[in-house]
Parts: structure tokens; sequence; C-alpha cells
């Protein structure tokens, strides 16, 4: 059976790395881990099977007392995130980026930037409007979004206009581990990774 592979961790910043032949590649760096399981889910008792894993570290003042409950005597994590996982694993048991070696495919996941309220040019991509014969201040307006004979009048469902843009989740396949550094505990990945520096990323292998 494969074995599932899976970390947490926050995005550190970009870089590039050269590989053997001499070519750079783009890279993200991101502080991972170490992962203590807090909770093993069983298809007995929870219909289902996964193990919890907590990250990070907060003050025990900033959990609420179910929380407290749940994670005692174990390090009061800063988040708790649920991976499907093969092998038996017991609660209080610690998982390290050793997992993980260079050439490995990896999925990652995060929260994406937030760009606030954007226009359908940055959001969307539109052209806008000619930059002549007088045009004034209409050149990154929408143009006619179609009117009384499509929907009854209405906009229809879909319509890609102005609205709020980032702070999604979003995912990105076929990423490879290039470097892991157990003593620093950080994982350089190639490409680019959602978010912001310090944004919690999920990574798991493909």
């Amino acid at each position: 059976m494969k074995t599932n592979k899976y970390m947490l961790g926050t995005k550190e910043k970009m870089t590039q790395v050269f590989d053997e032949g001499g070519v750079a590649h783009a890279a993200t760096v991101i502080s991972a881990g170490p992962l203590t399981v807090t909770q093993v889910r069983t298809d007995e008792r929870d219909g289902y099977e996964a193990v919890q894993v907590g990250f990070g570290e907060r003050r025990e003042t900033r959990l609420s007392k179910p929380v407290r409950g749940h994670l005692k005597d174990l390090p009061n994590a800063r988040y708790l995130r649920e991976f499907k996982d093969s092998e038996a694993r017991e609660r209080g048991q610690t998982i390290d980026i050793s997992i993980f070696s260079p050439g490995d495919e990896v999925t990652v996941s995060a929260v994406s930037k937030g760009k606030g309220f954007q226009g359908v040019v940055k959001r969307h991509g539109f052209a806008g409007g000619p930059r002549s014969h007088g045009q004034k201040d209409k050149e990154r307006s929408p143009g006619s979004i179609g009117g009384g004979g499509r929907a009854g009048g209405r906009v229809v469902k879909g319509m890609r206009m102005a609205g709020r843009m980032g702070g999604e989740r979003v995912t990105v396949k076929n990423l490879r581990v290039l470097q892991v550094d157990p003593e620093s505990r950080t994982l350089v990945i190639s490409g680019a990774v959602p978010g912001r520096r310090g944004t919690l990323v999920e990574i798991r292998s493909a």
C-alpha cells in the first residue's frame, strides 16, 4: 500500500535553486514540522480512518476549554488538521520532515493573498475599452453585461464582474521537493506556493 506523506508548515520566502546541470528553478522555502499526533480516527468509532495532527504553538490561555482537554499532556498546537494515513500512528507521536525526500511529487494547499475588491481587468483579465476615440474614464469598465433579452433582464449566475479577489483556498499539484533539511526544519519546493509569508501550508504526497 502506498504510504501517505503529509506535513504542515509556514511559507517563508521564494528563492531559486540550481540543479546539477546549472539550470535555475524557482522555488519556495517552507518552515515545516514537527507534527504531533493528537488523535487517531478509526472506522469503528468515527466512521472513517484518519490521523489528526497538531502544528505550531500558542499560549494555553488562547485555547478554549474543550481544546485544552483534547490536547491534555500534549503541546498547545496552533493548528489542527486531519490527513489520511495508512501507517499505524499513536497519540503523542512526532512526525518530522524526514519522511520526505528530494524528488518527491507533492500537492500543496494554502489560502491565497487577499487583494480586496478588484475590477474585471485585474480579477478576470479583461482587456478594457479602446484607448482612443473619445474614451475618457471607461478604459477599465466591464462594458455591457447583456440585458433585457437574456434571463428576463437579470444578471446571469456566474457573470464575471468586479468583486472580492483572493483569500481563497488554492491547491497546486505536480510540485517537486528539491531540498530537505531536518536540522533547520525547512523544505524547498519547486514553483510558487499560494499565500503570503507566514501562511499555513498543507503538503501532501501526490
